[in-house]
C-alpha cells in the first residue's frame, strides 16, 4: 500500500522538487500512437546496464513518465549478486541521513533499517538491491528515483518496446548476443538506444572499426534503422540534479525524430541528427583523449595554458581520425565540441588520468574502478591504436613525403598507447608529446585530412 501511495504522487521528484505535468502525458500518448499501441497495451521500456549514465537515463524517464502506470512500464536490468563493500555501505548511510527527502522515503518504504544494519556490519547489501532504492553503485552521492530492477535478462527484454543500452562497449556484444536468444519469436523488432561510448578494432578480412550500434546489430539481427545512438555533453549526476544539458539522438529518420521529442525535457534538450557514425566515433575518441587531459591537468598543476595546448592538439587528432572514418563528417563544433570539452574537463576518464599521474591509481588495478565503473577510454586507446597502425591504411606524411600508418600523425594517441597499454613510459611522456620539435601547427593536421581523399570505407566494414 505504501508503494501505491508513492505512485499517486505525480509531481514529486526524488530530489523533492515539485514539477508540473507539462504536457508529458500528451507526449507519451503521441509516441504510443506512433508505435501502434492499443489502450490496454503498455509501452515497455527497459534499461540494460546500470552504470552512472544508464541509471540516470532510466531514472529521468521514470521521473517523467513513471506516474502513468496504465500506459508505460519502465524497468532497468543489472546483474544480480554483486555485493556492496563495507566502506560504500557506510557512505550510503551518511548520504541517506544527510537528505531528509531520501531518509523519509526509505522509512516509508521500510527500507531504512537495512542500511543501518549494513553500516554496523550485520548485513550485506547488493548492487541491485540498492538500485531499487535509487542508488547507483557508481554514483552513490546522487540519489535517484526508486526503480523497478530486474536481474533476469530474459524477463527484462523479451517483450520490451524500447531497450536502452547502458553497458560499456566491452560488454555490449556479449550481453546482446544473449538477448538475441530471447527475441527469436518476436514479430516486430524493438527500438534500441545505445548510450555506449567505445569501439572495437578488427583486422580481418581488412582492418575496420566496430561501434556499439554495429555490435548490437550484428549480435541481434535488429535492423540498423531501429538502432540509434544518444550522446552529448553529459555528466550523469549533474543532469539528474537538473543542470541544463543537451544531447543528440542519431540514426535513421524513422525513429530519431519522434524519439527526440519523446526524450526531450525542460532541462535536457534532445536534438536529432542523421550522422550516427561521426557522433558514435567521437563518443569513443573523447574518452581516449580525456585520459590524457587528466594527466596534463595533474602534471602541470591545472595550468590553463598547458591544458589549452593539449586541447588544440587532441582535437586536431580527433578531426584527422574522423576524416578517415566518415566521408563527410560533421564538424567538431557545437554539441560535438561541447561533448569533447566536458569530458576532458570533468568525466571519469579525465579523473582516471589525473589519478594515474598522481600515483593514486595503478595500471595494475585494471580499468574497472570501484565507485567509478568502467574507464572506457583505456580499451579505446588500444583499439584505435591497433586500427590506425595498420600499414594497409597508409597516408602520405606531409613533411617526410612518404607513406606512413595514420597513427604516425597522431602523437598523443601513440603516447597514450605507450603509457596505458604497452607501459613503456610513465604519464610524464604526455607532456613530451605536446612539445612538437617539428613546430607543426595542429591546424596543419586538420588541413591534411580535409584536403586529401582520406575516407576509407573499409574502416567501417563497408566495401
Amino acid at each position: 500500500m505504501v508503494g501505491n501511495i508513492e505512485g499517486m504522487m505525480p509531481s514529486l521528484y526524488s530530489n523533492g522538487a515539485i514539477t508540473i505535468n507539462n504536457g508529458l502525458e500528451d507526449k507519451l500518448d503521441e509516441f504510443r500512437r506512433i508505435l501502434g499501441k492499443s489502450d490496454d497495451d503498455l509501452l515497455k521500456i527497459v534499461g540494460v546496464g546500470a552504470g552512472a549514465w544508464g541509471s540516470v537515463f532510466a531514472a529521468l524517464l521514470q521521473d517523467s513518465y513513471g506516474r502513468f502506470r496504465d500506459k508505460v512500464q519502465i524497468r532497468i536490468w543489472r546483474r544480480g549478486g554483486r555485493a556492496v563493500d563495507r566502506a560504500t555501505a557506510e557512505h550510503l548511510f551518511e548520504v541517506i541521513n544527510s537528505r531528509e527527502d531520501v531518509l523519509r522515503r526509505l522509512i516509508r518504504r521500510c527500507a531504512y533499517l537495512k542500511y543501518v544494519e549494513a553500516r554496523l556490519g550485520d548485513r550485506i547489501l547488493y548492487a541491485d538491491e540498492i538500485l531499487k532504492d535509487g542508488f547507483c553503485l557508481n554514483m552513490v552521492d546522487t540519489p535517484l528515483s526508486p526503480m523497478k530492477v530486474v536481474t533476469n535478462l530474459q524477463e527484462a527484454v523479451w517483450d520490451a518496446d524500447i531497450v536502452i543500452n547502458g553497458l560499456p562497449s566491452t560488454e555490449t556484444r556479449e550481453v546482446f548476443e544473449e538477448i538475441r536468444n530471447y527475441w527469436k519469436e518476436r514479430l516486430t523488432p524493438p527500438i534500441i538506444i545505445s548510450l555506449s561510448k567505445g569501439i572495437e578494432a578488427a583486422l580481418d578480412p581488412v582492418p575496420h572499426i566496430i561501434t556499439p550500434t554495429q555490435m548490437i546489430s550484428r549480435a541481434t539481427g535488429v535492423p540498423k534503422e531501429n538502432i540509434l545512438y544518444l550522446g552529448g555533453p553529459n555528466i550523469a549526476s549533474e543532469i539528474y540534479n537538473k543542470e541544463y544539458a543537451n544531447a543528440r539522438i542519431c540514426g535513421d529518420e524513422k525513429w530519431r525524430i519522434p524519439l527526440a521529442k519523446f526524450l526531450r525535457q525542460p532541462h535536457f534538450i534532445v536534438w536529432d541528427n542523421s550522422d550516427l557514425v561521426t557522433h558514435e566515433v567521437m563518443g569513443g575518441l573523447k574518452n581516449v583523449y580525456a585520459i590524457g587531459a587528466g594527466m596534463v591537468a595533474s602534471l602541470t598543476n591545472e595550468s590553463a595554458t598547458s591544458k589549452s595546448v593539449y586541447f588544440a592538439h587532441c582535437t586536431s587528432e580527433m578531426i584527422f581520425i574522423t576524416y578517415l572514418l566518415t566521408e563527410e563528417p560533421e564538424k567538431l563544433a557545437g554539441p560535438l565540441l561541447a561533448d569533447t570539452y566536458v569530458t576532458l574537463l570533468k568525466g571519469r576518464n579525465a579523473w582516471y588520468g589525473q589519478m594515474i599521474a598522481k600515483g593514486e591509481l595503478s595500471l595494475d588495478m585494471g580499468d574497472s574502478i570501484t565507485g567509478k565503473g568502467m574507464i572506457q577510454g583505456v580499451s579505446a586507446v588500444g583499439a584505435f591504436f591497433e586500427l590506425l597502425s595498420q600499414s594497409s591504411l597508409s597516408v602520405l606524411h606531409p613533411n617526410e613525403k612518404k607513406s606512413v600508418a595514420p597513427v604516425e600523425l597522431c602523437p598523443i594517441l601513440k603516447t597514450l598507447y605507450k603509457i596505458l597499454i604497452k607501459r613503456e613510459k610513465d604519464s610524464r611522456a604526455i607532456l613530451e608529446a605536446l612539445r612538437d620539435e617539428r613546430l607543426n601547427d595542429p591546424r596543419e593536421r586538420i588541413e591534411i585530412a580535409q584536403s586529401h581523399a582520406f575516407y576509407k570505407p573499409s574502416l567501417l566494414g563497408q566495401p
